[in-house]
């Protein structure tokens, strides 16, 4: 016998997935057009500035969940406009620590005002009770306490 709610599970899955890429898109055409950059180069800009003291490579992969490979050339080119500068470790020649430079530190504030300006105006659409609602189901979808 089948679940009965396994084909409305799968349709769940889907329209999440839908929501989750439409708003990923619309971001990342805004992030194209108002800022002249990309949503990976604001996620590794983001994580940089979350942690101020900097992150190794293999630190700021894995918080994104992408490949070094990835990673290293966003920084490179981070590194390249003056937003962020490299620092290999005093203790472990192999270890290279990642940061933003104060001119990436201002470049990500007023990225980061927008992008929360625009991730506010795709989502205006619910009310206080249903955020409230949603965030709590997903927090039991993920486990989160």
């Amino acid at each position: 016998m089948s679940d009965p709610l396994s084909k409305r599970r799968l349709k769940l899955w889907i329209r999440l997935l839908g929501v989750t890429r439409a708003a990923e898109g619309q971001l990342r055409e805004f992030l194209r057009v108002r800022h002249d950059t990309t949503l990976p180069r604001f996620d590794v800009m983001a994580a940089l500035y979350r942690r101020r003291e900097g992150l190794s490579m293999t630190e700021l992969s894995r918080m994104l969940l992408v490949s070094n490979g990835n990673a290293t050339a966003v920084v490179d080119r981070l590194e390249r406009d003056g937003l962020a500068r490299r620092t290999p470790s005093e203790t472990d020649r192999r270890t290279v620590f990642v940061s933003l430079t104060p001119e990436g530190l201002a470049a990500f504030e007023g990225f980061a005002a927008d992008h929360e300006a625009e991730v506010n105006r795709i989502f205006a659409g619910l009310t206080e009770e249903d955020i409230e609602l949603l965030t709590e189901i997903l927090k039991r979808m993920g486990g989160a306490k």
